[in-house]
């Protein structure tokens, strides 16, 4: 996927990340990846590789452990 530059870069990356756990991709239980892979990986920034990942948590979609990473959550 490519980043829309002329729009917000965060909803484009959260609907993504969405897409690929609808898909299984990423299934329920399994660890994401970091904001530091994802800023690779779509050239993108850390903040907003964190962003993303902030809205999917807030949509019930992933879940955090501190200090280990974001996760996806059950359906």
């Amino acid at each position: 996927m490519e980043i829309n530059r002329a729009e917000p870069h965060w909803p484009q990356l959260a609907a993504e990340i969405r897409r690929r756990i609808a898909a299984g991709t990423y299934p329920a239980g399994e660890r994401l990846p970091g904001t530091v892979a994802l800023a690779t990986e779509f050239d993108v920034s850390q903040s907003t590789a964190s962003r993303a990942l902030s809205s999917l948590r807030a949509e019930g979609l992933v879940y955090v452990i501190s200090g280990r990473g974001y996760y996806v959550a059950d359906a």
